[in-house]
């Protein structure tokens, strides 16, 4: 005979630190899955606090405040009738834990602290939490006087046990957990768990998400069981984007998938399943000896809570949920919704006028203004949302403004400029002007010759010299010299005009964000000037790829009806710094070396393939001596060498970057997530000379595998 249960989990926008916001949205996230008819419900982790506290998890106040917090919703009546998931930091013998609390009916069942904790890129989380690492062992643990007095209870459970309710036994596992080779699920399914609940805050790369979908999938395609997602979504203070996608597991198949992206704070999804269907899966002799012959057991915290009420089987309305397809944002749907959703947060949050952008007429800045674009078009989706519309009429400072098109919300909040030399062509800048009218930006086209002009005046009559370009006579440094000044200047300006463009229009809004344009290929390299129009409050493509940012503008060509976007996509990048000539006109790839799809892959192989310069050239030349590239071993060792030489003596750039959107895994942002040394030999000596010897080696054995072949013949 069938049990039935209605179970739900959710996305849930949590801000670091912002308590009584993060209290209302746990509260409506149970409030909606009593809605919809569950009797058990998981949140994300640490969302009391919020996921992104950073250092402040050192402070004995941010726990406190947690468990007053946790109290009031504990104690709320709206929280009753329902079984609870629910994350939090909490001391424990004056040990700082990641924890999940278990509670029903305002008592507190379990406090189960996280046993592994992710360590690794953009995590630091045993900087602030101890891991318990000791499975299957528990404690007491003394509860505040104030939670023990609305709970009626002094102490409770602490550690590594599982819950057992009228029908059936739930285990709990905290994010990093699911990704351990010997994850705990596997554990818990062998003494009898069915349920397993996973709190996480699981940030957003592009083309991450089906490795996270692979793992949810096979812990249940392999032990059985239902399984329970529940994720941070949203910007909640800092560079990551939390993506989403709670959902819901039985054996192996997706019921339930929250959105990855979207605009709403609280999102509950839920599924109705049959524990029966969890049994007879489980009723093979391989997983049934190996239950049996497990010699340690978890600790049970046994309780009267039923999810699934008797009557379920006789509900004409109570039927289980049918498997369905997992749902995968395509790579230029990614860069369109994740930024645009970051920004959006960003923008509410820190209550600014609107964002300027230095529009130049390349690829890069024409991203960024179609990410901004892609942010207006998600708020007239969802201008519905009560709390979209209270926050796009909080911006504007106009509690009457009900926009229907993307533009209209530009045009109160998105400003750009053409900020033109000598140096500019007409065609960079008539695409900057006609892209602003497309987006409805509010756009300033202007030269500011005369005050570059009056820089170098300065100059030379402090010192008695004035530099000139490198194709008039002039030397390396001063050519540097004369395009550093330039892009440099155009910071200064942004600066000025965010703050000052909303007061020229009569607007009493705050000053204006900042945003910079420089992509993570030209970061890694340092092919930018140290604060220029790179250094911004914040840039939503500085962890994406120029090869990405490209096929995002085709993408959104179509799918924006941008029609302007393809002259941006056939034009040549440049950063017009240098005059043109007949002769000469400044190209990125030339300056710099190489091409964007070989940074990419040099990129990728320092960073997520852990390569120095010597496994690399070892790498690249197996990859790189064959077609289509067909280069010879001498060739790979130069464009290795090239590589790490300008990266080595641009390192130092990357202290200063404007905070970005993390979107890549070969991000160089030295602020946390890829922290390296800024003062490195750029010469690699070492590596070079060795490097050096296998090209030799190479050479050799080519000549003798040459002279084989030509005695065959």
């Amino acid at each position: 005979m069938g049990q039935y249960i209605t179970i739900a989990t959710c996305n849930l926008n949590q801000w670091a630190l912002d308590f009584e916001g993060n209290r209302d949205r746990i509260i409506e996230s149970i409030r909606e899955a009593k809605r919809q008819g569950a009797r058990l419900r998981v949140g994300p982790e640490l969302e009391v606090c919020g996921y992104g506290c950073l250092d402040h998890f050192a402070e004995n106040d941010l726990y406190d405040h947690s468990w007053e917090i946790y109290g009031q919703i504990l104690s709320n009546p709206d929280t009753f009738d329902i079984l609870l998931d629910i994350g939090m930091p909490i001391i424990h013998k004056s040990i700082k834990y990641n924890c999940r609390i278990i509670s029903y009916n305002g008592k507190i069942l379990l406090i189960r602290p996280k046993l592994f904790l992710a360590n690794d890129g953009n995590y630091r989380e045993m900087r602030y939490f101890t891991p318990w690492n000791r499975p299957q062992y528990y404690e007491e643990y003394q509860l505040p006087k104030h939670i023990a007095k609305s709970t009626g209870q002094s102490r409770v459970t602490f550690g590594d046990c599982i819950v057992e309710t009228l029908e059936t036994r739930l285990g709990c596992e905290t994010c990093e957990e699911l990704f351990t080779p010997q994850s705990p699920h596997i554990a818990m399914s062998l003494d009898g768990v069915e349920i397993f609940t996973n709190s996480s805050g699981s940030h957003h790369e592009l083309r991450k998400l089906d490795t996270r979908f692979k793992l949810i999938t096979e812990a249940t395609k392999k032990c059985g069981g239902v399984y329970l997602y529940a994720n941070q979504k949203g910007c909640d203070g800092d560079r990551l984007y939390y993506d989403g996608c709670a959902s819901i597991i039985v054996n192996g198949n997706v019921l339930a998938q929250a959105s990855q992206f979207s605009l709403k704070d609280v999102e509950v999804v839920s599924a109705t399943i049959d524990l029966d269907d969890v049994r007879s899966y489980r009723n093979q002799k391989s997983a049934s000896n190996q239950a049996v012959n497990q010699k340690t057991h978890y600790n049970v915290i046994k309780s009267d809570v039923e999810l699934s009420p008797s009557e379920n089987i006789f509900d004409p309305t109570v039927y289980p949920s049918l498997p369905q397809q997992v749902k995968y944002h395509l790579p230029e749907e990614e860069i369109a919704l994740g930024p645009a959703c970051w920004l959006w947060d960003y923008l509410r949050r820190s209550k600014t006028g609107g964002f300027f952008l230095p529009l130049s007429g390349g690829i890069d800045s024409c991203a960024t203004a179609v990410i901004v674009h892609s942010m207006c078009r998600l708020v007239v989706e969802s201008i519905d949302d009560k709390q979209v519309l209270a926050d796009l009429q909080m911006l504007v400072k106009d509690e009457t403004f009900i926009p229907k098109t993307p533009q209209e919300i530009a045009q109160r909040l998105f400003y750009t400029s053409f900020m033109g030399t000598e140096n500019s062509s007409a065609e960079t800048r008539a695409r900057a002007k006609a892209l602003s009218q497309a987006i409805g930006s509010f756009h300033v086209d202007l030269n500011m010759d005369n005050l570059v002009s009056a820089v170098v005046s300065l100059f030379e009559v402090a010192t008695g010299k004035r530099p000139i370009f490198k194709i008039f006579g002039g030397s390396s440094t001063e050519n540097l010299a004369l395009q550093n000044i330039q892009a440099r200047l155009r910071m200064v300006l942004s600066y000025l005009f965010a703050q000052l463009l909303p007061w020229t229009r009569g607007k009493t809004t705050p000053g204006l964000l900042v945003l910079g344009s420089a992509n993570v290929d030209e970061c890694l390299r340092g092919y930018l000037t140290k604060y220029d129009c790179s250094s911004a409050d914040i840039n939503p493509i500085g962890g994406i790829s120029k090869t990405d940012l490209k096929r995002f503008i085709a993408w959104a060509e179509i799918n924006f009806k941008l029609p302007i976007l393809n002259d941006f996509i056939t034009a040549t990048p440049t950063a017009e710094l240098e005059p043109i000539t007949a002769d000469y006109v400044q190209s990125d790839e030339v300056d710099m070396g190489m091409s964007y799809d070989e940074l990419s892959r040099f990129g990728t192989l320092r960073k997520v393939g852990k390569c120095g310069p010597l496994a690399m050239f070892i790498k690249l030349y197996h990859e790189w001596s064959q077609p289509p590239h067909n280069l010879t071993a001498e060739q790979v060792a130069e464009k290795v060498k090239r590589f790490w030489f300008f990266y080595a003596i641009n390192r130092h750039k990357m202290t200063t970057m404007t905070p970005a959107y993390h979107a890549e895994q070969y991000s160089p942002d030295d602020n946390r997530f890829d922290l390296r040394p800024f003062l490195i030999n750029p010469r690699f000596p070492f590596a070079s000379k060795k490097i050096d010897e296998l090209v030799e080696l190479i050479n050799e054995r080519q000549a003798e595998i040459d002279a084989s072949n030509k005695s065959v013949d």
